[in-house]
């Protein structure tokens, strides 16, 4: 893996597809073709119908802030040389919930259904206002 993507999960051959999308700046989530319903965190079967037929598909990366916490303190590398920063969930279009980041955003300006769009960091998939 190249230095700038140190803080990047291991890829198995499962999650390859997810982060190999993420590093070129696509969002990818898991669909299940038995129930027509997405999914996210990635997983092998569908949660909802226990379906092993499931795929990747592009999400849209639109999403609305469900919950978030900023975070003054981490110990943990690479999170202590960034705080504070903005920890969250955002509810994505395609329905499933996602835990993020969000950046460019005062704490101050955020609000439960605040409009928000994704974007890349190094690899990873962080949400910032859209508009």
């Amino acid at each position: 893996m190249s230095a700038a993507r140190h803080n990047v999960p291991e890829a198995d051959a499962f999650t390859r597809t997810y982060w190999d999308a993420a590093a070129e700046g696509t969002l990818v989530i898991r669909h299940c073709r038995a129930c027509d319903r997405p999914h996210h965190y990635p997983r092998e079967f569908c949660p909802h119908c226990w379906s092993e037929d499931v795929q990747w598909r592009p999400a849209s990366g639109r999403a609305e802030l469900y919950t978030w916490s900023v975070v003054h303190r981490n110990d943990l590398p690479p999170f202590g040389e960034r705080t504070p920063y903005i920890a969250a969930v955002v509810q994505l279009a395609e329905g499933p919930r996602m835990m993020t980041e969000v950046v460019d955003a005062p704490p101050e300006t955020l609000c439960a259904g605040m409009e928000l769009q994704a974007g890349f960091r190094d690899g990873i998939p962080v949400f910032r206002p859209r508009g």
